[in-house]
Order: structure tokens, then C-alpha cells, then sequence
């Protein structure tokens, strides 16, 4: 009798551990999640490592070796003896290695022939004020206001850009995804503002990341009537690396579960910095509505070799989207980047990755712009679909 309440209490107690274990789990895999949903797909994302961990009695591991390396030691003492020093090099490896996707952990582009322009209006935020505006053709591939410059082995022609595209509205709910693969790219709020930063220029705090963007952008299309769906969760945030996979994995549900989603939307920033290296936010004053920060477009293609056979589609799209908003702001967008790498944005031929001023802005100036953007994506579509 002593026996078997003495193994009773103990698989009770065990029971209480592993319960214990599973919520401090779940809890480590959810943070920075605002929503029931987000929650979910983190902990759906997840799970699946975390249990390959568990198996191998590797959970509780800090040098976050992946389950296929942390099985590979495994099989040999002299490797797994040595693991920290293993786990160093693996790291070191990963970080010099470009994601699947051929993305680098930054998409930083710099000036090719823009003209810096003063920009006394801006708000003070302790960083200086740039207008980027290019003024010379050299470079470029250009199309009406819209500059291009094109990285790719592709020849781009005028009359190519300038057809129809695809991508348009349908009847359904929703009509429009907006997501973060980089969730934690932040802004520079004032100088007595308190922010809990997770890295440089990034932090999980919503109000001063870029899922502050896309809770205006989404308002803005929600006003104009456009069903709009905004995943708020950080893809980035614990880790970096792979955050392009996991925002894969999320766009691939939403469309299956969602068919009539014809725009997806990933709102990332740029981070900019002069010769000495100190950052500088780029800024377009707006009249009637204050200072925006600066927009950038960057178009995938399959120059990667990874399929994208209708990189076109969204490339004419984002033409389209670019001459409208120049037309009501022509200072408001930098010139378009063309790059191999695609984005994520083989998902839809209404994808577009949109960098939002850069890591000097504003949280304001980053909030206007989205809105700005928004409003004028919004008209266009409504328009083309009447």
C-alpha cells in the first residue's frame, strides 16, 4: 500500500513538473505575442522543434544549436564533449551564412546617385534630417517618376512595366494581409523616451517597432472599406535567423485559410548611416499633413534561382502603387530596388515588401508615411476594381 502511494505521489509530482516545464515553454515561444491567434501560430510553429528537443533531452539547452545539430553531436562523445566549443563555431557559421531565401539579416540599401537635401522641418529626435531625391538617370531604369534601381541579370522595359497587373481585389474577407518577417526593426523615439530595446535599433515594444506601421496602414484601409488582416507577430524575436521561413509558414496558412487574401503586405525599415557611421532618418515634408518618413519598395525576382515565375506581376504593381504615390507626394519615396532574392514574394502577384523610413525616424514620421501609403494603395485598388 506505502508502495504504491509512494509511486502515486510520484507521478504526480512528475505530472506537476512537466506541466511546470510545458507552461515556461509555452510562455518563452509566445512572448511578444499581443493576440489569442498570434499566440497560436507561434506555439504551432514551434512545437514541432520543441518536441524533437524534448526527445533528444535537449530543451533546456542556452546555445541554441538546432535539433538536427544537437542530434549530429549527440552520436559522438568527442563532439558532444565539446559542445560549447561546437555550439560557437555552428553560430559563427549561421551568421556568416545568408538565410534560404538569400537575405542577409538587413536589407540596408545605399544611396546610388540620390541627392541628400536639408531638412529643417523635421522634429527633433536627437538624429539628423535627410531628403533623398534622385536627380540623376544613371543606374536606373526609369519609368514616368519611378526610378529603379535593378541588381538583377533581368533587361526591364517600359512598356513592360507599365502594363496591367494581375493582382486585384476580390469579394471576400480578408483582401489584404499585412506582416513583419523583421517585427523588431524600431524606430528613435525622443531623447526622454523610456524603450526596452532587444538589439540594436530593435525592440519588442509595439508602439516604437514597425507593427506600429502596420496597425496604421491597417486602419487606413479598414476606413477606405478593404478587408484587412494584421499579424503582429515578431518573426524575428528570439531569434534572427529564419525569420523569413517562419513568415513563409504564416503567409502559406493565411492563404489556405483565407483564398480571397490578393495582398500581402511585409512592412520592414532601413537602417541608413553616413560615412562616419552615425545614423540619419530620411524624411519628406508633407504638405497638410507634417513630416513622413521616407518610403522604400523592394521587389524580389527569381534571380536567386528559387522559382518566382511572376516577379513581373509584382514588380508592375509596385510600379503602379509608386507613380500614384509621387504623384500626390513626390518626395515621399525613394527609388524602387529590384534584387535576386524574392521576399517571400512568390506567395501572391500582390506581394510587396515596403521599408518604412529607417532606425533614425520617428516613430511619427514611420506612423505618417504608412498611413500615407496606405490611403493612396487603397484609391488605386478601389479604382481598378470599379
Amino acid at each position: 500500500m506505502k508502495r504504491r502511494a509512494f509511486f502515486s505521489g510520484a507521478l504526480r509530482r512528475g505530472g506537476a513538473v512537466c506541466l511546470a516545464a510545458g507552461t515556461l515553454w509555452a510562455a518563452a515561444v509566445t512572448a511578444g505575442s499581443d493576440t489569442f491567434s498570434e499566440a497560436w501560430t507561434a506555439l504551432r510553429t514551434s512545437a514541432p522543434q520543441g518536441i524533437l528537443h524534448w526527445e533528444l533531452g535537449d530543451l533546456w539547452q542556452a546555445d541554441q544549436l538546432s535539433a538536427a545539430a544537437a542530434l549530429a553531436i549527440g552520436e559522438s562523445p568527442l563532439l558532444l564533449s565539446a559542445r560549447p566549443a561546437v555550439a560557437e563555431l555552428w553560430s559563427s557559421d549561421r551568421a556568416e551564412q545568408p538565410e534560404a531565401e538569400g537575405e542577409t539579416e538587413e536589407i540596408v540599401t545605399e544611396p546610388v546617385t540620390e541627392t541628400p537635401l536639408e531638412a529643417p522641418e523635421a522634429a527633433d529626435n536627437g538624429v539628423a534630417a535627410r531628403t533623398l531625391v534622385p536627380t540623376d538617370p544613371s543606374g536606373y531604369t526609369v519609368c514616368g517618376s519611378v526610378y529603379i534601381s535593378n541588381s538583377t541579370d533581368h533587361a526591364l522595359t517600359v512598356s513592360e512595366l507599365t502594363e496591367p497587373f494581375d493582382a486585384r481585389l476580390v469579394d471576400g474577407s480578408p483582401q489584404i494581409l499585412i506582416l513583419h518577417s523583421h517585427g523588431s526593426e524600431s524606430y528613435t523615439p525622443a531623447g526622454d523616451t523610456e524603450v526596452v530595446w532587444s538589439g540594436d535599433h530593435r525592440t519588442t515594444d509595439t508602439r516604437y517597432n514597425v507593427v506600429k506601421v502596420g496597425d496604421e496602414m491597417a486602419e487606413e484601409f479598414t476606413a477606405a472599406g478593404i478587408s484587412v488582416l494584421h499579424d503582429r507577430t515578431l518573426y524575428d524575436y528570439p531569434s534572427y535567423s529564419g525569420a523569413y521561413d517562419r513568415s513563409l509558414a504564416a503567409i502559406e496558412s493565411y492563404l489556405a485559410q483565407y483564398p480571397s487574401i490578393r495582398f500581402i503586405l511585409d512592412i520592414h525599415r532601413d537602417a541608413i548611416a553616413d560615412s562616419e557611421g552615425n545614423q540619419y532618418k530620411v524624411v519628406s515634408t508633407v504638405e497638410g499633413e507634417g513630416t513622413a518618413a521616407q518610403l522604400t519598395l523592394v521587389m524580389g525576382s527569381d534571380g536567386s534561382g528559387l522559382a518566382h515565375p511572376d516577379w513581373m506581376e509584382n514588380l508592375k504593381l509596385g510600379v503602379a502603387l509608386q507613380s500614384r504615390v509621387l504623384e500626390q507626394y513626390p518626395t515621399l519615396m525613394r527609388p524602387m530596388l529590384l534584387r535576386n532574392s524574392r521576399y517571400n514574394q512568390h506567395a501572391t502577384t500582390g506581394s510587396l515588401l515596403l521599408e518604412v523610413g529607417a532606425a533614425g525616424n520617428s516613430p511619427e514620421e514611420a506612423a505618417l508615411a504608412g498611413r500615407l501609403f496606405a490611403r493612396q494603395m487603397a484609391q488605386l485598388l478601389i479604382e481598378l476594381g470599379k
